[in-house]
């Protein structure tokens, strides 16, 4: 089993307590190996993603919290002549693919005691959290920006969450809930926490099963860089169990006015320390420090994936046109569409995009 450890120091997690950062060093967690998936181990008894539990590496009284998260269908839609995989994650209970990761997190955050835990966000993976702190009887503090999308803001309070908007960019909301951290409070982050990769990963298992095989190419949104890092993982650990032969090619896709992955990947560090957190009607990927940034430069190998970066029209473009087929995403998913039209031709068939949120969570603002 993968172990979590410091990405700097390489000290093993505690057993007890929630540190977000390393205490010795202030360096990041991670697991150090892929999740131990072993289709005779699946429990096909339990819930969705918890069929999958195994993988998960909690303790063994963890709870299991479910709202029914995970088996999203695959649809298919024609694309210059050639079938694109659509992986609904937009129909989990919240209305992302969020919850694969939150059901896990609250469920180790319950295991280890915590009634009360502090959540920033730019508004899905706050939702998320709300609703399965609720579902455990957990009480949660969410720090959003004040500009972000209406109704994920009332989504958070119909769960009972109490809401704290903050004025100015997304990073300050996480300001304000690393003070909270910093003052003693539990911070439940999706970002930093390593807790809820292995549940992301169960997108990659259920990818396999509807497919029959394992796709050519995956082409998901990437803000932290969780989304696809869980996916790589889950791939890494199908094909270190002989499961399948190949990983997919990957694509990351940023908005090109907030787009420190891309930066870094096609150009260093230097145009990576230069980038600015600009504004993005896809504001899921609105972040200026990935924290999973060099996790996925590690397993991201020469020839195996890339980064695209589109610009705000593109956006636009893509959200309306996803709406005239009858698929309501919010643009932080448009993203893949319009990527998709930029690999078409030159990456591994069959490709799959990873729709990550509900058109239900953004309306167009008055202009």
């Amino acid at each position: 089993m993968a172990e979590i450890r410091c990405t700097q120091c390489n000290q093993v997690y505690p057993t007890r307590g929630l540190p977000f950062r390393c205490a010795s060093c202030g360096g990041v967690y991670d697991f150090d190996g892929p999740p131990n998936y072993d289709p005779e181990l699946v429990e096909r008894d339990l819930p969705g993603i918890w069929r999958y539990r195994h993988s998960f590496d909690l303790f063994k009284n963890a709870p299991v919290i479910s709202l029914g998260e995970g088996r999203t269908p695959l649809i298919w839609e024609r694309l210059r002549g050639l079938d694109i995989g659509l992986k609904m994650e937009s129909q989990n209970p919240s209305g992302s693919y969020k919850d694969r990761a939150t059901a896990v997190l609250v469920s180790q955050l319950l295991s280890r005691g915590t009634r009360l835990a502090v959540e920033d966000s730019s508004g899905n993976a706050g939702a998320s959290f709300a609703a399965y702190a609720a579902r455990g009887r957990m009480s949660a503090r969410i720090f959003v920006p004040s500009t972000a999308s209406g109704p994920k803001l009332r989504q958070i309070e119909a769960y009972g969450a109490e809401l704290r908007p903050v004025l100015g960019p997304r990073s300050a909301a996480a300001q304000e809930a690393l003070q909270e951290a910093l003052d003693g409070t539990v911070y439940a982050s999706h970002a930093y926490l390593p807790f809820g990769l292995p549940g992301i990963a169960t997108l990659s298992y259920e990818l396999m099963e509807q497919l029959g095989r394992e796709p050519g190419t995956v082409i998901a949104p990437a803000g932290h860089g969780s989304l696809l890092l869980g996916i790589i993982r889950g791939f890494e650990s199908l094909q270190r169990g002989g499961l399948i032969e190949r990983q997919p090619y990957y694509i990351g896709v940023q908005a090109k006015s907030c787009a420190p992955i891309w930066y870094y990947f096609t150009q260093g560090w230097d145009a990576y320390n230069a980038v600015r957190e600009g504004k993005t009607i896809a504001e899921g990927v609105r972040v200026r420090h990935p924290v999973r940034l060099r996790a996925l430069r590690e397993e991201i190998l020469p020839g195996g994936g890339e980064i695209i970066a589109i610009d705000e029209d593109e956006i636009l473009l893509a959200h309306t046109d996803l709406g005239k087929r009858g698929i309501s995403v919010e643009p932080t998913s448009a993203l893949v569409w319009s990527a998709v039209q930029q690999a078409i031709g030159r990456v591994p068939e069959p490709i799959v995009l990873v729709l990550s949120g509900s058109g239900l969570k953004y309306y167009k603002p008055s202009e």
